[in-house]
């Protein structure tokens, strides 16, 4: 790889930390929004909906725009957008007269930063000439989770010795690096998707491409198993530890996040002596075992610890399909990744719903509906050893 590629996929890196202080901050203050500007919490929850469903609408609405304007601008555009929500989330709610109307404008506007980002960060990675494109896709998803970890640990500790009422400082400060990722985006080279003298495939050839939409599958299921159990690893660890909820939402979806980057990690460092295909099919194993045990097991501390085995198990799952995409659907281009991302959007929110639907179903036993949710990973198994010779999954 030559070394000016290099610097590119580090700020792709930041891109993903950024896009982690995005999804990640805002909640750590739901309490804080409650006490200080008077709203419900019915009203402050809907600023997760929201959050996720702007992204989702980026998603779609990316394939439009982003091969007219370029990747490094949209790239630029993004982080300038993730930037902006943050400090406005310090500015608005003072400015409007009803403080919510302020903090869900300046959600809408961090998150079409992270729907954009999203969208172009692993396509630039997957374009730069690296000798292991599946190794670099891992290390890059990898710190996702880092940075999720990271925003909480470090918002924590900040909490603590500053006070949390002091929490715009810490906003502004979490504002920089997308600030001045932009200015990175602007110096590295970026390699184009499509080669040259080819073009992208058309929305409508994509949309009768087969493999295409076996992949559409693997990234439905695989964020369907990573936020099935994560969305819920808080209960686990409250019940597991015998701790304060606040505890429990550090504690669960902190080891459930470590997890998933410790696979991402071993994958990203040691991935050019790996097969994709059977790493995935030992993960996807793995996290049918790990639903069996959360679900099974009448020992909570056991639950626990089938969350943390559940993250190791999801973290190849999503950056391994966008690999797989991208060499065995040739010339995808910009819509075959916005739609790979829409889909494991679609994945993520329909998982939990799907559990908490089956819980409801049977008396609100949160465990029988995770039990219900390992539908997913025994599809994405069954794909993955489908018909060989027409899916790429090398």
């Amino acid at each position: 790889m030559k070394q000016n590629y290099t610097k590119t996929i580090y700020v792709c890196f930041i891109g993903y930390i950024v896009q982690a202080v995005v999804n990640n901050f805002a909640p750590l203050l739901f309490l804080t929004f409650q006490s200080s500007y008077d709203i419900s919490l019915s009203k402050i929850t809907l600023l997760v909906t929201i959050n996720f469903a702007v992204q989702l609408l980026v998603d779609l609405a990316a394939i439009g725009f982003v091969d007219k304007i370029g990747y490094r601008a949209s790239a630029m555009l993004a982080h300038i957008l993730a930037a902006a929500g943050l400090v406005s989330l310090t500015v608005l709610p003072e400015l409007f007269g009803n403080p919510f109307a302020g903090l869900l404008i300046a959600v809408i506007i961090y998150a079409m930063g992270g729907g954009l980002l999203e969208v172009l960060i692993s396509p630039i990675v997957e374009a730069c000439p690296t000798d292991n494109k599946e190794k670099a896709m891992s290390m890059l998803h990898s710190f996702y989770c880092w940075g999720h970890v990271g925003v909480v640990l470090l918002s924590t500790v900040f909490f603590v010795v500053a006070g949390i009422s002091n929490w715009k400082v810490l906003a502004l400060v979490w504002a920089v690096i997308p600030a001045v990722n932009t200015f990175m985006f602007a110096k590295v080279p970026i390699a184009p998707l499509i080669e040259d003298g080819e073009e992208g495939l058309a929305f409508g050839t994509l949309m009768r491409n087969r493999m295409f939409w076996l992949f559409v599958v693997l990234m439905v299921c695989a964020g369907a198993c990573e936020q099935s159990v994560s969305q819920w690893a808080s209960v686990f660890a409250e019940q597991g530890l015998g701790v304060s909820k606040v505890i429990g939402d550090l504690a669960g979806p902190m080891l459930f996040a470590v997890m998933m980057g410790i696979s991402r990690l071993i994958y990203g460092k040691y991935g050019e002596r790996m097969n994709l295909k059977k790493f995935m099919t030992c993960s996807v194993l793995l996290c049918c075992t790990s639903y069996l045990i959360i679900s099974l097991s009448p020992w909570p501390v056991l639950g626990l610890i089938g969350c943390g085995l559940c993250g190791m198990s999801v973290g190849i799952l999503w950056p391994g399909t966008f690999s797989m995409a991208s060499a065995g659907v040739r010339g995808g281009g910009t819509a075959m990744f916005a739609l790979l991302a829409l889909a494991g959007d679609l994945g993520c929110s329909g998982g939990p719903t799907f559990v908490g639907l089956v819980s409801g179903a049977f008396g609100d036993k949160l465990k029988t509906g995770i039990l219900g949710a390992i539908i997913f990973p025994l599809i994405l198994l069954m794909v993955l050893t489908f018909n060989r010779k027409k899916v790429y999954i090398s």
